[in-house]
């Protein structure tokens, strides 16, 4: 299916590509974080992480990883705490050569928290009815 695109020099694809930079930076991240005036941006990663499901499959509900993805910005997830025994993540995320801010904060995050814990199976759960 990807092949089918064409190549990466046509004009349709160098615009997508140049509309998705210009929306997820100057008029996305960039404009947030100069508004705002931010250092970073800090959103859940996602949902709680979830059981195997292997008759309905994965149950994937977002995360906040797309907008530094698009950019081709530094995004990075720490452990926030557990949801009935699952891992959730917080996610730090900035403008390009944002990294060292964003070491420093997920770090202070993740050293002030203590959420991590060592990952572990667990042969079932206790969720709520």
């Amino acid at each position: 299916m990807a092949q089918k695109k064409g190549p990466l020099s046509e004009r349709k694809y160098r615009t997508a590509l140049a509309t998705n930079l210009r929306m997820s930076r100057a008029q996305g991240i960039d404009a947030v974080i100069e508004k705002h005036r931010l250092d970073a941006l800090i959103a859940p990663t996602g949902s709680p992480a979830w059981p195997t499901d292997l008759i309905n499959g994965d149950h994937y509900l977002g995360a906040s990883s797309t907008p530094a993805a698009v950019a081709g910005y530094p995004n990075i997830q720490v452990p926030a705490g557990h949801v009935h025994g699952l891992p959730v993540g917080i996610s730090f995320f900035g403008r390009a050569w944002s990294e060292p801010a964003l070491f420093r904060f997920a770090y202070s995050f993740e050293q002030a928290t203590k959420h991590r814990r060592p990952p572990r199976f667990l042969p079932t759960l206790r969720l709520p009815a």
